[in-house]
């Protein structure tokens, strides 16, 4: 049976009983905005490691599921319902949209492990690189990203300061619980029953990444930089399940710097005039011819700016809830 953690809202689910419901519930789930947000926490998080808790977090109902993948092995993803649904076909559906924060290390545990190849993944880390303007080549990790973009730290959430600082104390509980530089083990992710620190660990990061979606979902802007999330998103997920595929390579550090970012741009306009054969024309949602854009004409870009006046369409907080309009 689900067991209710300490903390509100957050169920353990280590039976093939307590997955059943939520997998219903998961069916019927909104996918635009998305509604699943998801994180993976192991030993040595990878094809040569073991994934020990999928986080999944439901948006709409502020809900939180830690899945004990160690308890359940390979159950957690073939237990399947009455209308065919099973943990692995939602990890699977290209329909179901899941936000992670860097798929690579999750993509090659869930494929060299279970057998289940990701689709329909949104890259908060990939969002966050290609609209985050200026030269810094590097990934930026999870809790830089929370510290200096999540909507917590702005200035208009009364309560932001607090809910930072309880963020901020949960992650260094949890860390020197596993972190052996912090005097911890990390074999303490499978050891049962969980400590409620290390539940907190694992609910809290995921429960922020809604926040961040909308943050980096409303400043994409242009059509061109959704395409590059979704296919720099597949290429990642490609790359992990690759026979090279190293999770602890140093390589993976790095990102796109302004320079890169307009080189793709010139690609993707080029890529487009070619396939076309329209001679610098494609045409809109509404069928209607407009010229491509150029390299000069992407302000700032492509990105919608952080303030009013930037460009764009429509700003959306985390909930698909409609902001200020942005106009060219």
């Amino acid at each position: 049976m689900p067991t209710a953690a300490p903390e509100s809202n957050i169920t353990v689910i280590d039976s093939e009983e307590g997955l059943l419901p939520l997998l219903d519930n998961i069916a019927s789930l909104a996918i635009d905005p998305p509604s699943l947000y998801i994180n993976l926490e192991g030993i040595a998080l990878g094809r040569h490691g073991c994934i020990s808790i999928l986080t999944l977090y439901i948006a709409p109902t502020k809900e939180t599921y830690l899945i004990d993948i160690h308890v359940l092995k390979e159950a957690a993803f073939s237990t399947t319902t009455a209308s065919g649904t099973s943990l692995k076909t939602i990890l699977e559906s290209p329909t179901i949209p899941k936000v992670v924060f860097d798929i690579r290390n999750d993509s090659d545990a869930l494929f060299n492990l279970f057998q289940v190849s990701v689709d329909g993944i949104k890259d908060i880390q990939v969002m966050g690189c290609v609209t985050r303007r200026g030269e810094n080549r590097f990934n930026a990790d999870i809790v830089e990203c929370i510290e200096k973009e999540s909507p917590v730290s702005f200035a208009k959430h009364p309560n932001s300061f607090e809910k930072k600082r309880t963020w901020r104390f949960a992650k260094e509980d949890g860390q020197r619980l596993f972190a052996p530089e912090k005097g911890g083990r990390f074999e303490i992710f499978n050891e049962r029953p969980m400590k409620p620190e290390l539940i907190q660990y694992c609910q809290l990061d995921v429960a922020m990444l809604p926040g961040l979606y909308g943050v980096y979902n409303a400043k994409l802007g242009h059509r061109y930089w959704q395409d590059c999330v979704v296919e720099e998103t597949t290429r990642r997920v490609k790359l992990s399940q690759s026979a090279g595929y190293d999770a602890h390579s140093r390589s993976k550090i790095f990102g796109w710097d302004d320079g890169y970012k307009c080189k793709q741009i010139d690609s993707w306009t080029d890529g487009v005039i070619m396939e076309t054969g329209t001679g610098g024309y494609i045409y809109s949602e509404n069928d209607q011819k407009v010229i491509v854009p150029t390299l000069g004409e992407f302000r700032n870009n492509g990105f919608i700016d952080d303030k009013p006046g930037g460009v764009g369409g429509k700003s959306y907080n985390a909930y698909g809830d409609s902001g200020s309009d942005y106009t060219f």
